[in-house]
């Protein structure tokens, strides 16, 4: 594309500076211009109420597209933990209550699996996007990783369930890997990257 070319723009509609800068860093080579919920001041807010991370994404993306003059890339994403049923689940960003933050998140969760092997610690993380224009959805991508919950916090890098979930496969915790290795294995990093396939392929950027 010619420098004088009008780039196009991508909303990523959220307000989450966590996932907007993994987002932004794994899209950054895109001849796109990349803008967040505070960037553009948005006064209208999407009501969360779905019962899976897609109805959520979908619900985000359709929304803020129908007030954004192009594309909107829209994500949910959160924490299942097999030996509580799924939970947090869509309720990640809130498990611990009204003013949840991350510490008090990742330790009721460690609260509520105290005593339990590690064996039946099983968790994974999901990460679902949904891209869409004009009120139409154009793709939705899923991304998923395995690992377990693990004894306590390790690890300075990354947000959120970060520093509770142990990845087998490096034997270290999200929170413990740098940011670029984190893209490489996580739940969002893998959703990215074929998010990222679809954009070069087939919106001509």
């Amino acid at each position: 594309m010619s420098s004088s070319e009008k780039k196009s723009k991508l909303l990523l509609a959220t307000t989450n500076t966590g996932k907007a800068r993994e987002i932004k860093s794994y899209l950054k080579d895109l001849p796109l211009e990349i803008l967040t919920l505070n960037d553009i001041k948005a006064k209208d807010v999407f009501p969360e109420e779905g019962k899976t991370f897609l109805e959520n994404a979908r619900g985000k993306s359709l929304f803020y597209s129908l007030r954004w003059d192009d594309l909107t890339l829209a994500e949910d994403s959160g924490l299942e933990v097999e030996h509580l049923k799924g939970a947090p689940g869509v309720y990640s960003a809130r498990f611990s209550g009204r003013r949840a933050t991350d510490e008090k998140n990742n330790q009721k969760v460690l609260r509520l699996m105290k005593g339990i092997p590690f064996p039946r610690r099983r968790a994974c993380f999901v990460c679902t996007l949904v891209l869409a224009r004009h009120g139409k959805i154009i793709k939705e991508i899923t991304g998923k990783v395995q690992g377990f919950i693990g004894l306590t916090k390790r690890g300075e890098h990354g947000f959120g369930y970060d520093p509770i979930f142990y990845y087998p496969q490096l034997r270290k915790t999200l929170a413990e890997l740098e940011p670029d290795e984190k893209n490489k294995v996580s739940h969002r990093g893998r959703a990215l990257k074929k998010m990222r396939a679809f954009l070069l392929k087939h919106l001509s950027l």
